[in-house]
């Protein structure tokens, strides 16, 4: 019964969500009869553009997954990336199916949970960092809107922060196992746990996946830190070639700015894939980077046609790929999850 009532107040907030932010869909989907008028090059450029972000992400989730086959890391990408876009629970429910899928292809349980848990930090932790990159032109005086200048500085205290959490987790025993006992604490008290038996292995089980990444990233950890700029890296380039489809070249500065913004929106678990809350805060940053409206429109709309709305029905091809060639079964159990259990 717990389990159904969570499920409606998600569906109930989403809807709620939706009808909020409905406008800003709205407007933006009235640019359509613009979009189709603008260069098919450079609409071509921006899909093309996309993929390459997919591709990076693509390695990066192959090296923090041990070097796994390629065609189940790429078909569970693409499935959890549609599923986050179209279901409540958004990355939640992704990263669901995504385990899954993977788990369900043969990869190693807690490998495989471990390795999602740090492609998630690294793409996640580079794009809140991303604005400090506008920090020399903040310093070096270019003119920038107040509201994106704050976020500049914004992005540089997230760098710091997210280094120095990164250091003191990544080779520190005492942090990560006091951390580890107040999330199983709080586990331990959810109201679903009562009359279980407690757990009392997680501190343990944190420091031993923390090893584990820490293994497969020794000798990859440049290469998976090229891999995440790469996948933000052409998706504001996607931005960039939308702007200028529709005739605007602000400070590339402001752009990255505004891109960041949009990017932090889409983590906004109220709505699939911050539907709405990314279409109006772009548009909203980008007309602060001083692009006309109704050019922010038009550009916001080029840009999430193939950020957003292409990768729904790739996805759905994904997965049935992937549910031809590894098939219906339910997940398997390795010989190394066992022996993780017997750990």
């Amino acid at each position: 019964m717990h389990r159904y009532a969570r499920r409606i107040a998600a569906f109930a907030v989403t809807a709620v969500s939706l009808y909020l932010v409905g406008p800003a869909v709205v407007d933006v989907f009235s640019s359509w009869p613009d979009v189709k008028g603008l260069d098919p090059f450079l609409l071509q450029l921006i899909v093309i553009a996309q993929i390459a972000a997919f591709a990076c992400l693509w390695a990066v989730l192959r090296i923090t997954l041990g070097r796994a086959p390629w065609l189940p890391v790429i078909t569970s990408q693409l499935a959890s990336n549609a599923a986050a876009r179209v279901l409540p629970g958004g990355g939640a429910t992704g990263n669901a199916l995504q385990y899954t899928m993977l788990v369900g292809a043969g990869a190693p349980a807690g490998a495989t949970a471990s390795g999602l848990v740090a492609a998630s930090l690294l793409t996640t932790g580079i794009v809140l960092a991303l604005p400090a990159l506008a920090i020399p032109a903040v310093l070096g005086g270019a003119p920038l809107d107040q509201s994106l200048a704050r976020a500049a500085w914004a992005g540089a205290a997230a760098l710091a922060l997210l280094t120095a959490a990164a250091a003191v987790l990544l080779f520190t025993d005492g942090a990560l196992r006091g951390m580890g006992r107040v999330l199983q604490a709080l586990r331990n008290r959810l109201p679903g746990r009562r009359g279980r038996e407690p757990r009392t292995d997680l501190p343990e089980r944190l420091l031993a996946e923390r090893d584990l990444i820490r293994r497969i990233l020794s000798d990859r950890w440049f290469a998976a830190v090229a891999a995440t700029l790469g996948r933000w890296g052409f998706d504001y380039v996607a931005l960039l070639l939308a702007l200028l489809a529709v005739g605007e070249s602000p400070a590339l500065s402001a752009v990255l700015l505004a891109f960041c913004v949009a990017q932090a929106l889409s983590l906004v678990p109220l709505t699939p894939g911050g539907l709405g809350f990314v279409e109006a805060g772009l548009t909203g940053t980008l007309a602060l980077a001083g692009v006309p409206a109704g050019h922010a429109l038009v550009a916001t709309l080029a840009y999430r046609l193939a950020s957003y709305w292409l990768p729904i029905p790739i996805g759905a091809g994904a997965y049935a790929l992937h549910r031809h060639k590894f098939g219906h079964g339910r997940p398997a159990v390795t010989s190394s999850d066992r022996e993780e259990a017997h750990a």
